[in-house]
C-alpha cells in the first residue's frame, strides 16, 4: 500500500479484520495488519463496527489516540526493520528490545521517535531527517 488515502488505509484494516473472522485467506501485507491488530485487543471492537468507526475522527487535543494511525506506524516499523531502512534501524531496535524485554514495547519506544521525527519534519516543513530518528533512539536504547 504505497501512499493510501485516509479512508483506503482504514478499509484496508476493516477487511483485513473481516476476512481473519471468516476464515479467509490474507495477503502477506493482511498477515502483517493481523499482528498487530490481535497485539491490541483494546481496538477490536472498533473492526466489528465499520459503519461506526470508518470516518471517525480522532482529536489529539481531545486526548484521543487514533488506533488507525497507531496501527499504520506499526506496520511502518515493522517494514523498516525488514529491510533495514533507513540503515541503522534493526542494530538500534534490537538494542531497545534487550533494554526492553518486549517486542511491543520496544516497537512503541521506535513509534515514539518515528512519530518525533514526522512532527519535526512538518512543525519545519522539511524532509524526515533520521537523524532526528537515531538521535530518538539511541536515547532510549542507552
Amino acid at each position: 500500500m504505497f501512499n493510501p488515502s485516509r479512508e483506503q488505509a482504514r478499509q484496508f484494516f476493516f477487511d483485513t479484520w473481516r476476512k481473519y473472522r471468516q476464515r479467509e485467506m490474507l495477503s502477506a501485507m493482511e498477515d502483517m495488519a493481523l499482528e498487530v491488530i490481535l497485539l491490541h485487543p483494546e481496538y477490536q471492537t472498533i473492526f466489528e463496527d465499520e459503519e461506526r468507526y470508518h470516518d471517525k475522527d480522532y482529536l489529539p487535543e481531545m486526548g484521543d489516540t487514533n488506533p488507525f494511525l497507531h496501527m499504520s506506524m506499526h506496520i511502518a516499523i515493522q517494514e523498516q526493520l525488514s529491510i533495514d531502512q533507513p540503515a541503522g534501524i534493526l542494530k538500534r531496535f534490537e538494542r531497545l528490545l534487550q533494554r526492553t524485554g518486549n517486542k511491543h514495547d520496544a516497537m512503541h519506544q521506535v513509534m515514539e521517535c518515528l512519530a518525533e521525527m514526522i512532527w519535526q519534519a512538518q512543525r519545519n516543513r522539511s524532509a524526515l531527517d533520521a537523524s532526528i530518528y537515531f538521535e530518538c533512539l539511541d536515547r532510549r536504547g542507552s
